[in-house]
């Protein structure tokens, strides 16, 4: 098959900045000094001993240095990148313009509140916005991130449980949760209870009703869970926790599934957080940061960090009373520039587009899990929502695994899928092509796989090998995690 991009390899073997140039060489013209020299006041345990090792360089070197390195970046300007879990989506360039912006990109976050009218506005109707999704009545656009948010919504409900005199110890959580689920119960000082996903890929309401007690705080759930399973019987487990004076927490990492399809609060959620880089478009990882706003019913507006920007939109407010507020959990009010982007993407989408998201998710996952299923395992038969995961349970009778899979993927012009997650899959390859992938990316990216295991078949000692194609060969990822090289050092200089 032909690749839908190929890697440059013209400099392969680009070196690292430092061991380029040579004592003298210069990028930068400038102008005579015309002060004279100021000494410094500084205590001299932090004055340097040696100069600092920096390379001498011409303007042409550095910009063909970065050039070059940028053209070896796999980014989602290039292609796909099928992450399961992460939800790596295009980020569509007006978001990226109206961000930049002078009127928002200048904006002093102390500004007196008279001179934010307009940020004010934006803020408060996408906070609307975000409850009209959700069918939630209150918010806060303070968290830095989902797991930010998870962390605020827990912290809430314990605020909440305290202030009934009924503080509790236990929080219940699936296997099929996303990872930061129990650590965030936990560092909110909670005993976490794993419950097991049922053979179908989603919780059962009888293995919830047999460990729900009188010291369970909360369930926290997943929902469409990681392994692209929806739910189904997530407002019966709601009535168990409820009716055990519990309250439910639901992570909607996953919310691109539900837009358009279902209402959150139709399952009895009592809050949840929105990660606004997989649901609306916002960047992620290195292209952060981040964002995650938290909603949640009127039990628990008061315990919302504060301010909350209070409405209507035209008039919007910072609103300081709230005596039962967990306190900040961000600066100012949180990542705007973010907030800004999830504002431009889901105003020029409109409410149609916004629900047409939520099918071309589904629409995408299930036609590469139809495409692929017979040549990977599933690790469900499952309908899938948004996300496909599959094993290399056929590819491992010919000694080839997931991690092989992944690096031949990158030979054949394809970002890996998320690997090795969830846990409660072995072997696991998540797969999600979100909404923003055409079908005849779908279409190479399925052709690429299917290549993939007819080579792990006729030729498995290739897969084992690869990348072949990529600037650099396989790495030691174990060695590289447990012992990093962070400092850099000029070959025969011991420095």
């Amino acid at each position: 098959m032909t690749p839908s991009f190929k890697t440059p390899r013209a400099r392969v073997g680009e070196p690292p900045i430092f061991e380029k140039g040579a004592p003298g060489r210069v990028g930068v013209s400038l102008p005579a000094e015309d002060v004279g020299d100021v000494p410094l006041d500084l205590p001299p345990a932090l004055l340097r001993k040696v100069p600092p090792l920096l390379p001498e360089v011409t303007e042409p070197e550095v910009v063909r240095h970065y050039t070059r390195l940028s053209q070896l970046n796999a980014s989602i300007d290039t292609h796909m990148y099928p992450l399961g879990s992460c939800t790596m989506k295009y980020n569509p360039r007006l978001n990226e313009r109206v961000a930049r912006m002078p009127g928002f990109a200048l904006a002093h976050p102390l500004a007196p509140e008279g001179l934010q009218r307009g940020l004010l506005q934006i803020l408060c109707e996408l906070g609307l916005w975000l409850q009209h999704v959700t069918g939630l009545d209150a918010v806060t656009l303070q968290p830095a991130a989902g797991a930010h948010g998870e962390l605020t919504g827990v912290m809430m409900i314990r605020a909440a449980l305290k202030d009934r005199g009924d503080a509790r110890r236990k929080i219940l959580v699936p296997d099929s949760a996303h990872g930061t689920n129990p650590a965030t119960g936990a560092l909110n000082g909670y005993e976490i209870v794993p419950i097991k996903t049922g053979p179908e890929g989603h919780v059962k309401v009888e293995a919830v009703r047999a460990v729900m007690a009188q010291d369970v705080a909360a369930i926290m759930m997943t929902n469409p869970n990681t392994l692209g399973v929806f739910e189904r019987d997530i407002k019966q487990i709601a009535d168990v926790v409820h009716q055990g004076g519990g309250l439910v927490y639901m992570d909607g990492a996953n919310l691109n599934a539900l837009l358009g399809v279902a209402t959150v609060a139709d399952f009895g959620v009592d809050v949840v957080h929105v990660n606004l880089h997989k649901t609306f478009s916002t960047p992620h990882g290195g292209g952060g940061p981040g964002a995650g706003p938290v909603l949640c019913v009127q039990a628990l507006a008061p315990y919302l960090p504060t301010p909350v920007v209070v409405g209507p939109p035209e008039a919007a407010r910072f609103d300081h009373d709230r005596p039962k507020s967990i306190g900040k959990v961000k600066s100012f009010y949180g990542n705007f520039g973010m907030l800004l982007r999830a504002h431009c993407y889901i105003n020029e989408l409109g409410a149609a587009g916004v629900m047409q998201v939520g099918r071309d998710a589904i629409v995408s996952a299930n036609y590469v899990r139809a495409a692929l299923k017979g040549v990977f395992e599933l690790a469900f038969d499952a309908p899938t929502m948004h996300e496909a995961v599959f094993t290399d349970k056929r590819q491992k009778e010919h000694g080839v695994s997931t991690l092989d899979v992944a690096k031949r993927l990158i030979d054949l012009g394809f970002h890996p899928p998320t690997i090795y997650f969830p846990l409660i899959a072995p072997g696991a390859l998540m797969i999600e092509p979100t909404e923003s992938e055409p079908k005849e990316t779908l279409d190479e990216f399925v052709a690429a796989l299917k290549q993939i295991d007819r080579e792990a078949q006729e030729t498995p000692e290739l897969v084992k090998n690869a990348p072949t194609l990529a600037p650099a060969r396989r790495f030691d990822e174990a060695l590289a995690a447990r012992k990093p090289v962070l400092r850099y050092r000029r070959q025969g200089s011991g420095t």
